[in-house]
């Protein structure tokens, strides 16, 4: 199945999920640097695309935080990063200032705005029937809105993370998953997943044969 820009977001049957070497769905959005086109975006090198239910959520404001302080680690292994929170652009703008005053990171990547929903579902993240609007929605019932894609220069994906379930998640239909292919890091650590994945390919199309064991 390939979804390509200006297709209708289809309505997914329940035990349809993205796999590891499917093609990471491709979506025009605007962010907090601009409106991008996702794979034009990427570009030739690794993406990592994280998600979180809400702006302003204490466990993800240290995240954001944290992401930002390694951003140039990840800029080292040809590796972008790229967040999406279940809110408009203009809730992201006042949400990386809090960022940058509580973390003491200032926010280096886009964050996606998603105020009807649309990525986060084109990404099996919230079901089809979740509504087209992020007004009245809270950090609780998005609470499915926290994975991590590890995305190739081929476009592919490599790794797929969804953290630790609580209450919500589970009541929801979703449970937690780290799918892999071809041998990255264990750690759930998204720099070692990404050094594995980049030290094993001299090429996307090796199937990461040689990719480094942790």
């Amino acid at each position: 199945m390939s979804l390509r820009i200006n297709d209708e977001v289809p309505n997914f049957p329940p035990n349809m999920s993205l796999r590891i070497n499917d093609e990471a769905p491709n979506f025009s959005v605007e962010t907090t640097e601009g409106a991008i086109n996702f794979h034009e975006w990427i570009g030739d090198g690794w993406a990592i695309l994280f998600s979180h239910p809400k702006d302003f959520t204490p466990v993800c404001t240290t995240e954001l935080g944290y992401m930002a302080g390694l951003q140039p680690e990840f800029a080292k292994r040809n590796c972008k990063i790229i967040g999406l929170s279940v809110d408009p652009v203009s809730s992201h703008g006042k949400w990386a200032a809090d960022i940058e005053e509580t973390q003491g990171h200032r926010v280096n990547y886009p964050l996606i705005g998603d105020p009807e929903l649309k990525v986060a579902k084109l990404y099996d993240m919230l079901p089809a029937d979740a509504g087209t609007t992020s007004d009245g929605r809270t950090a609780a019932n998005n609470a499915t809105v926290r994975t991590v894609f590890l995305i190739g220069p081929d476009k592919k994906i490599k790794l797929c993370r969804t953290r630790k379930p609580n209450r919500n998640t589970l009541m929801a239909g979703r449970h937690p998953s780290l799918t892999f292919g071809s041998s990255p890091s264990r750690s759930s650590h998204q720099l070692p997943a990404s050094d594995s994945f980049e030290m094993g390919s001299s090429d996307c199309s090796n199937g990461f044969s040689r990719a480094k064991r942790k």
